[in-house]
């Protein structure tokens, strides 16, 4: 279930053919998702709710924050917490008030957050509403993740129909392009109770 990487620039082009409908590239999703993941919460410089604070009700890429965030206020939603900007790297689900952030984020800088899916989000037998524990890898030309993750939770590997490692291969491009990387030159499918869904996939970029 895994390839090797494919470094021509007709294949390139053959993917940024199908990237142009893919799932992670469509603004139709990404006007669904912001509408349907919301909520609102208070992030603050120190513990215990003190110091400078920031209010936000929508998915921020880039907080740009001068500071480090040591406690969150939530009044509604569920919210990611993730150490690079874009929703990447190391990143924590924070549920509710947390006056010291020191536990969950163990030393993590918060550069991005956004609201992301409950479990009631998730609807049944619909393979989504496993949260990813995504381990990632990066380097300067290849970058590897052990649970590609969407909004926090595990991406199925074929999100329309059967899992085959065709459509995997497929997905996993399309993981890779949405965070500006030319494919992925691996991947394998893992299953989760009823679902089945993207791991160890290895984004790399072309060179030459």
């Amino acid at each position: 279930m895994a390839r090797h990487a494919r470094f021509g620039w007709s294949a390139i082009a053959a993917l940024a053919t199908i990237g142009s409908v893919a799932m992670f590239g469509s603004s139709a999703v990404g006007q669904e998702e912001r509408g349907r993941w919301s909520g609102e919460a208070t992030i603050y410089r120190d513990g215990g709710y003190r110091g400078p604070a920031v209010f936000v009700d929508e998915a921020k890429p880039n907080l740009d924050l001068p500071w480090p965030v040591n406690s969150i206020r939530i009044a509604s939603g569920r919210w990611e917490l993730c150490e690079q900007t874009r929703f990447r790297g190391d990143c924590r689900t924070v549920t509710r008030d947390t006056p010291l952030l020191g536990n969950l984020l163990r030393g993590l800088t918060v550069q991005s957050m956004r609201p992301v899916r409950s479990e009631a989000d998730s609807g049944s037998g619909s393979g989504f509403g496993v949260e990813a524990n995504d381990q990632v890898l990066r380097g300067r030309f290849a970058e590897f993740h052990t649970q590609p993750a969407a909004r926090g939770f595990r991406i199925p590997a074929c999100p329309q129909g059967q899992a085959t490692a065709r459509c995997a291969a497929t997905t996993a491009d399309n993981y890779c392009r949405s965070m500006n990387w030319t494919e992925a030159s691996s991947e394998h499918l893992e299953t989760v109770g009823r679902g089945v869904f993207l791991a160890d996939v290895l984004c790399v970029r072309a060179v030459g």
